[in-house]
């Protein structure tokens, strides 16, 4: 059977969720393969025109929230200034008839995610001397929707090493978003500040990290024995410094919707995206958006399972 295309938005600002894991078994990735990752990732971000939002690398899998940008934004200049990062060579120049070539290369989510698996996989085999593939096949992809939606997924990101038993509070972890923004005060503006929040432009970029970090607490309140996130305790001791909002229950589960949806939002959101892929499925009835049970006005092209 073959495979259906990959569902990517050209010449629009779109959001992804992209997770990819090893081929390999067990949790192969230790704190040094995790720095090279990160850093990789870091450096490529540079190159390409794209802005992280959020991430997080686990022994066996990676997380990526990213928004692709328009590359019609950028000059001709910025394109061979990004080329100078890209080949860490100021010699190097572009004709004006390779432009469009970079332009198109440096917008696009394949060549991106193709470039760090690739460049990390070298790597990791000539470290451990070894031969073969490190990443099992294609990189998943959801398109997200900004607002709501993006915070809930970004929160999703943020709690992988508390629901894994790794670390009590989401910060802990160094090789997340959430550590990055903690322990390094976002070193090098390196992360997006947005948070997929609206409606706040006044605020801070410290008031908008609060405020993040006391979603992803209230949200990620619920029953270690059953789902693996923030001890009771702990949120409470972080209420007590000021955290106002309620708790909630989307996060009672290790949700499949920001991993396997296809394409989550609100209902338009959902509807709109599926038109212009639409003729990707093979199934002859249109598909309608779906609504995720606890996750407010929010509704996924696919309906599955919560595992």
């Amino acid at each position: 059977m073959a495979r259906i295309p990959r569902m990517i938005v050209k010449s629009e600002e779109v959001t992804y969720h992209i997770i990819s894991k090893t081929a390999l078994e067990g949790f192969v990735m230790g704190d040094v393969e995790k720095e090279y990752l990160f850093n990789l990732i870091k450096w490529l971000s540079s190159v390409f025109f794209v802005e992280v939002l959020g991430f997080c690398i686990m022994g066996n899998h990676m997380h990526l929230l990213i928004r692709m940008k328009d590359s019609d934004a950028y000059s001709e200049e910025e394109i061979k200034q990004r080329l100078i990062l890209y080949y860490n060579d100021e010699s190097r120049m572009i004709t004006d008839g390779q432009t469009p070539y970079w332009r198109n290369k440096l917008s696009n989510l394949s060549e991106y995610i193709k470039e760090i698996k690739q460049r990390f996989s070298r790597y990791y085999n000539k470290r451990h001397n070894r031969k073969g593939f490190f990443w099992n096949g294609r990189f998943k992809s959801v398109i997200v929707e900004d607002g709501d939606t993006l915070i809930n997924c970004l929160a999703y990101i943020d709690l992988n090493p508390v629901r894994a038993n790794m670390v009590e509070r989401p910060e802990e972890y160094r090789w997340s978003s959430m550590g990055y923004h903690i322990q390094t005060d976002n070193k090098d503006g390196f992360l997006s500040t947005e948070f997929g929040l609206t409606g706040m432009g006044e605020m801070t970029e410290e008031e908008r990290l609060r405020f993040y970090r006391e979603f992803v607490y209230e949200n990620g309140n619920i029953d270690r024995q059953k789902g693996k996130a923030i001890d009771d305790s702990i949120v409470e001791e972080e209420r007590k410094k000021g955290f106002e909002l309620k708790p909630t229950e989307w996060l009672r589960h290790r949700t499949r919707y920001f991993t396997d949806s296809g394409i989550i939002g609100t209902r338009g959101f959902v509807s709109h995206y599926y038109g212009k892929f639409r003729d990707y499925f093979q199934s002859k009835n249109e598909k309608k958006p779906k609504k995720v049970k606890g996750l407010g006005d929010i509704y996924s092209l696919k309906r599955l399972s919560e595992v």
